[in-house]
């Protein structure tokens, strides 16, 4: 540590207030009252966000300046509020006294939060006021801080930038694409004809089955549930394993998520077992299946499932139903061989632009290990 820094607790330097919740009949979406914030869901990047909920019986206040952390699942994460509001118990408002620039603590927050961790009794991992009262942090003269605060400043404010021009990069590398997806299903050449899924596929709705028969030790046919196992086309090698199979997908075939987030697709790679959060779709003679793939792509965004269910989902006869534009084989093969070959690139350009955005984190990460080592 550098010369005359010292390392001191947050409880010396600050007052930390644990956020309370009102009773929930005090809450509302009308503006009366304090605005009320609960927790991580309301942060920004730096500044919370602009309120949803007030409540007209306040607990526990923040006020302006004030570093609010998330004290419950995720722990650590840090903003600053921007004008008086109240807090909910997911919340703690973390004040500075004179002798700690605010914005020294919270860079310094934001380097510590990998290390902050909450007590893991409860059902949602947590961390108290004693306890952040208790963190220690790298403590320097005023004039020091200020001047850590400005060359973080500045060099965030660069890393914003660029990193704002990435990611619209990334969003035009993949707008590319969809586009050109779309337009090959919206502007349909002569002899293309109307049909349901049903008609030219087969579709196999998933079923679960008992706990019991699940292993990790590769006994029976792998098993999948849902989207968390899908990868960029096709689903990703499996980690559970059932020695007693309900329905059956085979290599080849078109998976759907049935179930929120109902639409996204992905291929079976070999013979699998599937539960209820997917669907296999099997195509028949007059339809090649990276044109249904490819097709199922372009129309995610609009597939919609059930919402009367608690999660969102869509059934195998809504599958069946849905219309596909149809042109004849040889020319489904053509359309396929031209998106094949434009989609590497795209999935290139979005490589690129990933992990460029990982490397602007990396730097950022690395800038803050440095402030607070005493290095800049």
């Amino acid at each position: 540590m550098k010369e005359g820094w010292q390392m001191i607790k947050i409880g010396d330097v600050c007052e930390v207030i644990a956020g309370q919740s009102p009773e929930g009949k005090y809450y509302n979406s009308d503006g009366k009252g304090m605005p009320f914030y609960q927790g991580k869901k309301d942060f920004g990047d730096k500044s919370i966000k602009k309120p949803t909920t007030w409540t007209t019986q306040s607990k526990k206040i923040a006020r302006k300046g004030d570093i609010l952390m998330s004290v419950r699942a995720p722990v650590g994460p840090v903003n600053f509020t921007t004008g008086e509001i109240c807090i909910g118990r997911g919340l703690a408002a973390i004040r500075t006294k004179d002798e700690l620039n605010r914005n020294f603590l919270f860079y310094q927050l934001l380097h510590k939060q990998p290390e902050i961790a909450g007590r893991e009794g409860a059902v949602f991992a947590s961390i108290n006021k004693s306890e952040i009262e208790a963190l220690t942090i790298a403590f320097a003269n005023l004039p020091e801080q200020e001047r850590i605060v400005r060359i973080l400043d500045e060099a965030f404010e660069g890393i914003a930038k660029v990193k704002t021009h990435t990611e619209k990069n990334l969003r035009n590398a993949r707008a590319l694409f969809e586009s050109y997806l779309e337009s090959v299903f919206s502007q349909r050449g002569e002899g293309w004809q109307t049909k349901t899924i049903g008609d030219v596929a087969e579709v196999i709705a998933g079923q679960s089955p008992e706990g019991s028969f699940y292993n990790n030790s590769g006994d029976g046919l792998p098993f999948y549930q849902g989207k968390k196992e899908f990868r960029e086309r096709f689903i990703g090698p499996p980690k559970t394993w059932t020695s007693r199979s309900t329905k059956i997908a085979v290599e080849g075939d078109v998976l759907m998520s049935v179930r929120a987030p109902v639409g996204p697709v992905n291929f079976a790679t070999e013979t699998s077992c599937i539960g209820r959060g997917l669907a296999a779709i099997r195509n028949g003679a007059t339809l090649d299946k990276n044109f249904l793939f490819y097709f199922l792509l372009s129309k995610q965004d609009e597939i919609n499932g059930n919402e009367g269910a608690v999660f969102a989902s869509i059934n195998k006869a809504e599958i069946q139903n849905i219309t596909i534009p149809l042109p004849s084989l040889t020319e489904q093969c053509t359309i396929v061989s031209k998106l094949g070959a434009m989609q590497p690139e795209t999935q290139r350009l979005e490589n690129i632009n990933q992990r460029k955005l990982a490397a602007l984190e990396e730097l950022k990460k690395s800038l803050l290990g440095k402030a607070f080592s005493g290095e800049l």
